[in-house]
C-alpha cells in the first residue's frame, strides 16, 4: 500500500470511530445518547489504536499533521513528504466525516441542537477565549508528541505499541480535553468541519469558522514544540528552532494569562457598577 493511501485510510478510520462515538453520545434517540465524556475519550483512544494497527506498517500512521510536522522538525521524517501526508490526512478526515453522517442518517432530523450536530464533526471550547483555547490545544499536542517520543524510546512486545499510543490519547482527553475537546490534530478538526459545511444535514447551523483556526494552529505549534523540546531536554539537541519556539510559547502563555486577568477585572468592574446602580 502506498503511503498516501495508507494515511487516507488511517485518518478515515480515526474519524469513523472518533466522530462516530461523539454522534452516538450527542445525537437524539441514539442508544448511546448521554453516555458521556469517559465513553468519548476511551473510544477516541481506541480509534487511534485501530488506525495505527491498520496502516502503521505502511506509512507509520501519522494520521495527524501535527505529528508529521513534529517528526519533520527534528529530522525524523523528510520534509518533502510533508505536503503529501497532510493532504492525505485531510482527505481521509473528510471522508470519515461523510461516513459518520451516513451512519447516523435518521438521527440528524431527530436532533434540534445545532451545536450537537457540529460537535460530531469538529471541536469547540467549553469557555470561548481564543488565547486560552489556543494554549489548551498547544499543551495537549505538546504532550502528545512528547508522549510519542517517550513511547518510541522504549521496547514493547510486538503489536502492543498502538494500544500504548491509544492509552496516551485517552489520558490526554481525560486530563486536558475538557477545555476545547482536545482536537490535537488539525486534520481531525478541519476535515470533518469542511464535511459539515457541505453535507445536507437537516437543521444544521454554521460551521463556526471563526474558531476553526484554533484547532489548526494550536496543534501545529504544540506538535513541533513537543518534538524539539524532547530532543533538547532528553537528547541535548538545543537547536535554533527550540529557542525560537520557546520564545513564541512564552509570548503566547503570557498573552493568554493577561487576557484572562483582563476579562476577570472587566467582569468585576461590571458587578461593582451594577451594585452601585442598585444602591
Amino acid at each position: 500500500m502506498h503511503e498516501f493511501l495508507a494515511e487516507v485510510i488511517g485518518t478515515m478510520i480515526l474519524i469513523i470511530f472518533g466522530g462516530g462515538v461523539v454522534a452516538g453520545v450527542v445525537l437524539k434517540n441514539s442508544k448511546a445518547e448521554g453516555s458521556g465524556w469517559v465513553v468519548i475519550t476511551i473510544a477516541w483512544g481506541l480509534a487511534v489504536a485501530m488506525a495505527v494497527y491498520a496502516v502503521g506498517q505502511f506509512s507509520g500512521a501519522h494520521i495527524n499533521p501535527a505529528v508529521t510536522l513534529g517528526f519533520a522538525a527534528v529530522g525524523e521524517f523528510p520534509w518533502e513528504k510533508v505536503p503529501m501526508y497532510i493532504t492525505a490526512q485531510m482527505i481521509g478526515a473528510f471522508i470519515g466525516g461523510i461516513i459518520v453522517f451516513l451512519n447516523y442518517l435518521p438521527h440528524w432530523r431527530e436532533t434540534e441542537d445545532e451545536g450537537a450536530k457540529l460537535a460530531v464533526f469538529s471541536t469547540d471550547p467549553a469557555v470561548r477565549s481564543p488565547f486560552s483555547n489556543l494554549v489548551s490545544e498547544i499543551i495537549g499536542t505538546f504532550v502528545l508528541l512528547m508522549g510519542l517520543m517517550f513511547i518510541g524510546a522504549n521496547d514493547f512486545t510486538d503489536g502492543l505499541n498502538p494500544m500504548i499510543v491509544g492509552a496516551l490519547i485517552v489520558a490526554i482527553g481525560m486530563s486536558l480535553g475538557g477545555t476545547t475537546g482536545y482536537a490535537i490534530n488539525p486534520a481531525r478538526d478541519l476535515g470533518p468541519r469542511i464535511a459539515h459545511a457541505f453535507l445536507p444535514i437537516p437543521g444544521k447551523g454554521g460551521s463556526d469558522w471563526s474558531y476553526a483556526w484554533v484547532p489548526v494552529i494550536g496543534p501545529a505549534i504544540g506538535g513541533i514544540y513537543g518534538a524539539v523540546f524532547y530532543r533538547a531536554m532528553f537528547l541535548g539537541e538545543f537547536s535554533t528552532l527550540f529557542w525560537v519556539l520557546s520564545a513564541v510559547m512564552a509570548v503566547i502563555l503570557v498573552s493568554a494569562a493577561m487576557s484572562e486577568l483582563k476579562e476577570e477585572r472587566t467582569a468585576a468592574d461590571r458587578v461593582e457598577k451594577k451594585i452601585g446602580e442598585v444602591n
